[in-house]
């Protein structure tokens, strides 16, 4: 995308307000041109698949090297913003989150998803206002997604995950965040109770258990992740035609239609 990064992180706020924004989420340059060619206006990496791809496992493992040459190499292969998974930041530290951010706004992004595990919010709001201030100092509007994991990770009861959703939410914005995600909420219930009772767009993650997509726009959700679920699928299809492969010196598709040689490389022309 050749706009400035202010006018960039403009037209990714924007993104929110219009409609329900769906991000089918990638892993690299490749992943991402192929996002692109499927329609996709905006990109937003997956930290599992990231992770993955550069054979790390997901939970702040993955070197904060690794994710900005990604970050860096996603941002100059598509035309459409970009946004960056950090996971909790990697760090304990808000002066080091607000480092990264800096980091990752020079690789060319525009928004993070950031998220609070199983610490305690007051740390999420801490990263949250250092990653604000030095997007602020750079000029630029960032988009910063606070990931709330109550329903991941269980930290309240059935009955109040939508109340402490909405709690921590409330802590998030006064703190800097654009946007509230919560993945693994699924009831149209809880999901009009959060988006009610945030101010700012809320996020969910694709489920099998969520209403479908005109439902969830009706219920005022304005954003729509994968996940790591195509990459997950992808790297389940690899591992299989692999072994497969190296069993019988046979490749199988699983039914899935191959994209061919030209057609790939087309798609990756710039």
């Amino acid at each position: 995308m050749n706009l400035p990064l202010a006018a960039r992180a403009a037209a990714f706020h924007a993104l929110h307000a219009e409609n329900l924004l769906l991000l089918a989420n990638a892993w690299d340059a490749g992943s991402a041109r192929l996002a692109q060619a499927a329609g996709a206006r905006a990109i937003a990496t997956s930290s599992a698949a990231v992770a993955w791809a550069h054979g790390w496992p997901d939970g702040d493992a993955l070197p904060a090297e690794l994710l900005l040459h990604t970050v860096h190499g996603i941002a100059g292969a598509v035309d459409v913003p970009v946004s960056a998974d950090i996971e909790g930041g990697y760090s304990d530290d808000p002066a080091r989150v607000g480092e990264l951010v800096g980091r990752v706004l020079e690789a060319g992004a525009v928004g993070i998803n950031i998220e609070d595990g199983a610490d305690d919010p007051a740390l999420l709001c801490a990263k949250i206002a250092a990653a604000r201030a030095e997007a602020q100092a750079r000029g630029v509007g960032l988009y910063i997604n606070a990931r709330t994991d109550v329903w991941l990770r269980g930290l309240a009861s059935p009955e109040r995950r939508a109340e402490e959703a909405v709690r921590r939410g409330g802590l998030y914005r006064e703190a800097g965040a654009s946007g509230l995600f919560v993945p693994g909420i699924t009831s149209e219930a809880d999901i009009a109770a959060v988006v009610k009772g945030v101010s700012m767009p809320v996020n969910v993650m694709a489920r099998p258990a969520l209403p479908e997509l005109e439902r969830l726009r009706a219920l005022g959700v304005r954003r729509y992740s994968a996940g790591s679920s195509i990459g997950e699928t992808v790297n389940a299809l690899a591992l299989a035609m692999m072994r497969d492969f190296l069993a019988t010196g046979r490749v199988q598709t699983y039914g899935v239609p191959a994209l061919s040689y030209p057609e790939l490389n087309a798609l990756m022309k710039r």
